[in-house]
C-alpha cells in the first residue's frame, strides 16, 4: 500500500459512523451484511448509509457483492492487512524483538468478542 491509499483509508475511517460500519463489517466476516441491515443496526438513515458505504468502498476497505436483490457488504481484510503492513513497515528500526508483542497482536487480532452495536459505534 502506498501513502496515497493509506491516507484515503485513514480519511474514510476518521468519521465515527464510517468507523462503526467498518468495525461492524469486520465483526461479520466472512459473511458480510446487507446494506439495509448495516443501516438498521447502526440506526442510520439508508440514504446517509449509502454515502458512508460509498466512501469506504472508494477507500478499498469494504466491497459490495450483489446477491439476488440484495447488496452484501464485506470488509476487505486484505486491505486491512496492507494498511497494517504500511504502518509497521519501518517498525522498531529493524529490531524485531522490540516489536514482538505488537507483531503477535497484528498477526492474530481476532477475538471471539463481537462488538455490540453501541460498542461498534462508540469504540
Amino acid at each position: 500500500m502506498d501513502e496515497k491509499n493509506a491516507l484515503l483509508a485513514f480519511g474514510a475511517l476518521s468519521q465515527p459512523t464510517r468507523l462503526a460500519v467498518f468495525r461492524l463489517l469486520m465483526a461479520h466476516e466472512p459473511v458480510g451484511l446487507p446494506a439495509g441491515e448495516v443501516a438498521r443496526r447502526l440506526d442510520v438513515p439508508q440514504n446517509t448509509m449509502s454515502t458512508h458505504l460509498a466512501v469506504l468502498t472508494r477507500a478499498d476497505l469494504i466491497a459490495p457483492e450483489r446477491r439476488s436483490r440484495s447488496i452484501i457488504y464485506r470488509a476487505r481484510t486484505e486491505s486491512v492487512a496492507a494498511l497494517a503492513e504500511f504502518l509497521l513497515h519501518d517498525c522498531c528500526g529493524g529490531n524485531p524483538s522490540v516489536c514482538a508483542e505488537l507483531g503477535a497482536t497484528v498477526s492474530s487480532p481476532c477475538s471471539t468478542d463481537v462488538p455490540t452495536t453501541d460498542e461498534a459505534r462508540h469504540g
